[in-house]
């Protein structure tokens, strides 16, 4: 089973690339994002736990979103792989997940992280904002907002998995197929490790 996150600030090119390895290794995505809307709209007990998190402004605790995942792990039948997209974010996430993934014997395999210049990732975001009107980045200030929030929480995720050589980085510019065949590189070499 290769189960892999793919990691980068916004704008790096995830989205892009994690179809292309869906596709590649016949992988589930799980996306957070994704999850948490499906709850919300059926109206599962764990969406109403997260609703009553929500409605009164704070984050949905770590064990609710692992919860989630494992919920979609669960009913997700017989799975060659797992990629995660947008998670985990923080280390006790990464923690969580980890815990999650070895009771069920099918620990993470790699992290790659699309490795993209700020500067690219500013006009990459604002680009996003008009092809696909997506108003979270429409405003330089939203911009800088993502990307500093990723550097200050979330970028240390890469270096927990690091610790554990479970890391690589991959250049996120260039050529979109030239990129995919790198992080293919990364994950081919990843399921050669005991």
């Amino acid at each position: 089973m290769i189960n892999l996150i793919l990691f980068g600030p916004p704008g790096a090119g995830k989205g892009t690339q994690s179809a292309k390895l869906i596709e590649k290794y016949s992988l589930t995505h799980i996306s957070t994002g994704d999850l948490f809307r499906k709850h919300l709209k059926e109206g599962t007990p764990l969406g109403k736990m997260a609703r009553e998190y929500m409605d009164k402004g704070n984050l949905v605790p770590d064990q609710l979103v692992i919860d989630m995942v494992d919920d979609k792990i669960s009913n997700s039948g017989k799975i060659s792989g797992i990629i995660f997209d947008g998670f985990p974010r923080t280390i006790p996430q990464a923690q969580a997940l980890d815990k999650l993934l070895d009771a069920k014997n099918a620990p993470i395999k790699i992290l790659v992280e699309l490795v993209v210049p700020e500067d690219e990732l500013r006009k990459r975001l604002a680009d996003r904002a008009t092809k696909e009107n997506r108003p979270d980045d429409a405003q330089p200030e939203g911009i800088e907002n993502r990307i500093s929030v990723y550097k200050a929480e979330t970028a240390a995720v890469a270096d927990f998995y690091k610790q554990k050589n479970k890391y690589a980085s991959v250049i996120g510019v260039g050529e979109a197929e030239d990129i995919f065949k790198n992080i293919c590189v990364e994950i081919d070499k990843s399921l050669l490790v005991k």
